[in-house]
């Protein structure tokens, strides 16, 4: 599994970088439009939008298995190992819930959105949409790859040979 989790994180995160580098071109293109020839074409920004809503949600599981995610565990730490467990488990049983829940919701949303296009690209506003549940389920099947008790990483040398 760890192997899976790691191809998974590096995909997505691959994935996420290039619709960021994707929107980064389309965002210089629509300035130098905007002052060499007068005016960007209109759905540039909306596109530009989606393209940042896609890449984060895309990133979303990879920076959470990374513990990239603000977090106070100042009183795991304080509680005796068997407390800080449990807390462990019951930290990551919410999020599994809550996680799961959000795919849920947004998956119904972005469904229900069909009725409705988009004012600058036209097309069906689920398309952007689906990114939210995307997101979500992909880092709720994360979550469970992962389980409540992750791999701590190796402990580090920093220079000099001493441990970090």
């Amino acid at each position: 599994m760890p192997s899976l989790l790691k191809g998974m994180r590096a995909a997505l995160l691959n994935l996420a970088t290039l619709l960021l580098l994707l929107d980064l071109v389309l965002l210089i293109y629509g300035v130098f439009a905007r002052y060499l020839l007068g005016s960007s074409p209109i759905w540039m920004d909306e596109l530009a939008r989606y393209l940042i809503i896609g890449a984060v949600m895309l990133a979303l599981g990879a920076v959470w298995m990374e513990g990239g995610h603000m977090r106070v565990n100042l009183l795991e730490q304080r509680l005796p190992p068997r407390l800080a467990q449990a807390l462990r488990l019951y930290q990551w049983l919410l999020a599994l819930a809550f996680f799961a829940f959000a795919a849920w919701v947004s998956t119904r949303y972005a469904l229900n959105a069909g009725r409705f296009r988009s004012l600058g690209l036209g097309v069906s506003r689920t398309w952007p949409l689906l990114s939210l549940p995307l997101g979500f389920g992909l880092l709720t099947l994360m979550l469970l790859l992962q389980g409540p008790w992750p791999r701590q990483p190796a402990s580090t040398t920093v220079e000099g040979g001493s441990q970090a």
